[in-house]
């Protein structure tokens, strides 16, 4: 009896599988052919992807069934999910670093508390971090005494490269200095500095990106200006954005329309750039790219009331804005 038991046990764990790889095969054309009449077409959706990753999994013939894709997108849908669980696993359910390194300082202060303690009082606190500890949320609320500073480049028409010192504000958004130079340095960008902030005029805080021109000696000068130097982080253009954005805005609308002869051109078509930026435009997009200039003529000119002029000077500007009340 036992050998007839040992003899069809076999037979039987084959049937068995024979009849489970049967369903599973079942299976898998039916969800194929239930997702193309559907549709009209094999679109897969996320629900299809974990479908096939699972079966990849318990079926070891689930390539034999597959008539919509190819196996070795499956095969890329299954590493792409356990890469996704295996970044999620270690992070589950507890703050990775920062419960040994405040745990490690609590007893300097004279806290007697455990490391367990710690992390459990940790992951009770809301994931996100708070306002008052982004960088968005220091710009704005000290965008009235920041200051950033940059350089960009400029090619010439003999393919020489000009360099462009900036400094501008972020309150008001007004370009404080541009300075042309060749060949830039450390102590010449002390200069311009001490020039662009004379008698303690400086704000509370200069930005400053990671250029190795930026030295600790400059940094040394920037805070004895009373100035604080907050570094922008690696890679990170957006949180000097304001004089990224000037610097995208000369580019678009003054250096890809002109070619620099040399320094002296360079240094002329940037100053009168500048004053357009300060004085007359609106940093908001313009209508068209036109832009017009209005002011009102001297009463003695006037013959038959108010006429609008356009392109006047700005010294004329501001006299016809005081005069026109009057008017």
């Amino acid at each position: 009896m036992i050998r007839l038991l040992a003899a069809l046990l076999p037979t039987l764990l084959a049937a068995m599988r024979f009849r489970r790889d049967l369903v599973l095969e079942n299976l898998a054309l039916r969800q194929q052919l239930v997702a193309s009449a559907q549709r009209g077409h094999p679109d897969i959706r996320p629900a299809d992807r974990v479908f096939w990753v699972l079966l990849r999994r318990y079926w070891s013939q689930w390539a034999q069934a597959l008539a919509i894709v190819r196996p070795d997108t499956v095969v890329r849908w299954h590493r792409a999910r356990f890469r996704i669980y295996w970044n999620w696993l270690p992070r589950r359910g507890r703050r990775s670093g920062r419960a040994p390194r405040i745990h490690g300082e609590l007893p300097c202060l004279g806290f007697d508390v455990s490391e367990h303690s710690v992390s459990r009082y940790l992951r009770s606190l809301p994931r996100t971090p708070r306002a008052n500890a982004t960088w968005t949320t220091f710009l704005r609320n000290h965008r009235d005494g920041i200051a950033a500073m940059g350089f960009f480049t400029a090619p010439t028409a003999m393919f020489r490269v000009l360099h462009v010192f900036l400094v501008i504000r972020h309150g008001r958004r007004d370009v404080l200095r541009c300075a042309v130079t060749t060949s830039p340095t450390a102590a010449w960008v002390a200069q311009q500095l001490r020039e662009t902030f004379p008698f303690e005029s400086a704000p509370r805080f200069m930005i400053v990106d990671r250029d190795a021109i930026f030295s600790a000696g400059l940094t040394a000068t920037i805070r004895s200006m009373l100035m604080e130097p907050t570094r922008t982080s690696y890679q990170s253009p957006w949180q000097n954005g304001v004089a990224e954005r000037f610097v995208g805005t000369v580019r678009r609308e003054l250096l890809d329309h002109v070619i620099v002869l040399n320094e002296r051109h360079l240094r002329q078509l940037i100053e009168s750039f500048v004053t357009r930026y300060n004085v007359d435009r609106t940093h908001l997009s313009r209508v068209g790219g036109l832009h017009h200039r209005y002011a009102w003529r001297q009463a003695a000119e006037v013959v038959s009331g108010p006429r609008f002029i356009w392109d006047t000077p700005p010294e004329a500007s501001a006299e016809g804005s005081r005069a026109a009340p009057g008017r």
